[in-house]
């Protein structure tokens, strides 16, 4: 079974929120997910597991710093070809979900659109989407899986 590690900092919860609704769209679709704040994980968890889903709150046009810390910190052979997603919450810029999928892109991981970025608290339409996002990344995942 494949399985989706999504990794996060988050200052107010609302990227932990995100995480989780995409983690819950991916389980309802049979694939193994796991939301985990990136103090919780080693670096192996997230090179061995099959997708890697990294998150981030915006904070003065940034990624947070211990999010940038993991991303450089990972080996970019053992990315290549990995599937990737990128996600995060903002109030007002956005920036952050889109520079990690521009890094995670350098380091080789195959990122799949789109980049979730939920303004401020998710709301019911938020989650939805992310919930959405979930799904289609398992549907893919599994359509790759039988092709290979």
């Amino acid at each position: 079974m494949l399985d989706l590690l999504l990794v996060y900092v988050t200052k107010s919860g609302n990227t932990r929120l995100v995480a989780e609704a995409i983690a819950d769209g991916a389980r309802s679709m049979g694939l193994e997910a796991r939301a985990a704040d990136l103090r919780d994980i080693e670096t192996a968890d997230i090179l061995g597991a099959d997708v890697v889903a990294i998150g981030s709150p915006t904070y003065e046009q940034r990624m947070l710093p211990l999010i940038e810390k993991l991303i450089d910190s990972l080996d970019s052979k053992k990315c290549r070809g990995k599937p990737g997603i990128a996600f995060g919450s903002y109030g007002w810029s956005g920036e952050a979900p889109i520079f990690i999928a521009k890094r995670m892109r350098e380091l080789g991981f195959d990122v799949l659109d789109p980049v979730m970025r939920v303004q401020y608290k998710p709301n019911d339409k938020d989650i939805e989407a992310c919930e959405r996002l979930g799904k289609d990344i398992a549907l893919k995942l599994k359509s790759l899986t039988r092709r290979t």
